[in-house]
């Protein structure tokens, strides 16, 4: 089945489940208009609607349906956090459930935010918001303990392994500059991983940071972040989030001139007082060669030319400014 036909199906499915979701929501859900979302992967069916509050008022919102179980609880879970505009980090949700219409199924109906995402416009202050509402998320997520959930295990060793495999085969541009790279990670792989894998865990983080997921009630340009997407949250290192914007702008260096997001998220937390360590900086470049490491074990999705020359750059920068044995 294609993903075209799997969101046809699935818009298919919430229209016929309408009825239910406007019985589960009072009746203050109305003239909802059922759309494909630019930014949209799955099964997933998503609407446009107005929402009557309790003072009479109309406002836009959007339903999802179905959504996973995690973005839903913390949907709940940040509904108190404060962005800084007197509103939650995340969307107000104004309503939601885990069945409808008989069906095992979680919805949300949320806020309509109406700027963003922010990655449809580049602008020097995204880097900046997103890294000051990333620790908005933090501070407020650690209200509950991360320990009833384990930290993601990557298998850095086979994935190295796959990516010197798929430059022999695939003979990529500057082959040979990226044998020797991966050579020289692949020695030090052992040292890299237990090091990284020493880090804290026992925090929150959002798991799919990046400019498409950040949108603000204020402007395209100002205001407060809204964090979008909670499908991926899980416990973790704050440099997870932190590496993984920077990454999306790998292949643009002249944004990366004056927007460094892993300091800028490293800024975000000392003003609020949230932990920072020492040797961040270190554990920073580790995560960055190692991501680095890996793009030609995924070349069919992260083989565009001029983000993969970006990776191969990274991976020599990272590797020198970690003091690696050749």
């Amino acid at each position: 089945m294609t993903g075209g036909s799997t969101q046809q199906d699935a818009r298919a499915l919430a229209a016929s489940l309408l009825p239910h979701l406007q019985e589960a929501c009072s009746g203050r859900l109305h003239r909802v208009i059922w759309f494909k979302a630019d930014w949209q992967r799955g099964g997933a069916a998503t609407g446009r609607g107005e929402w009557i509050l309790p003072s009479g008022e109309s406002v836009e919102v959007i339903i999802k349906v179905p959504v996973r179980p995690r973005e839903l609880i913390w949907l709940e879970r940040l509904q108190e956090s404060d962005a800084g505009d007197g509103k939650p980090v995340v969307p107000v949700l104004h309503a939601s459930g885990t069945t409808l219409g008989g069906y095992d199924l979680a919805w949300i109906v949320i806020e309509r935010i109406p700027h963003g995402p922010l990655g449809m416009r580049w602008h020097k202050e995204h880097i900046r918001r997103v890294a000051d509402a990333a620790a908005v998320f933090s501070e407020a997520a650690d209200a509950w303990p991360a320990e009833e959930a384990d930290p993601r295990v990557e298998d850095w060793s086979q994935m190295i392994d796959g990516a010197r495999h798929s430059v022999r085969i695939n003979e990529p541009a500057d082959q040979s500059h990226w044998a020797n790279l991966l050579k020289r990670l692949s020695r030090n792989i052992d040292e890299l991983v237990e090091r990284w894998r020493d880090r804290e865990t026992r925090h929150w983080i959002h798991g799919d940071l990046h400019l498409a997921n950040a949108l603000s009630r204020v402007g395209m340009q100002r205001g407060p972040v809204t964090l979008i997407d909670l499908a991926e949250v899980r416990p973790g290192h704050w440099l997870e989030d932190a590496v993984f914007l920077e990454r999306q702008l790998w292949a643009a260096p002249e944004r990366l001139v004056s927007s460094k997001p892993v300091k800028a998220m490293a800024k975000a937390r000392k003003a609020r007082g949230l932990e920072v360590e020492a040797r961040w900086e270190d554990l920073a470049m580790i995560r960055r060669a190692l991501l680095a490491g890996t793009a030609p074990t995924f070349i069919r999705s992260e083989g565009h030319p001029r983000f993969f020359r970006a990776c191969l750059q990274q991976l020599e920068r990272s590797l020198d400014a970690l003091k690696l044995k050749r």
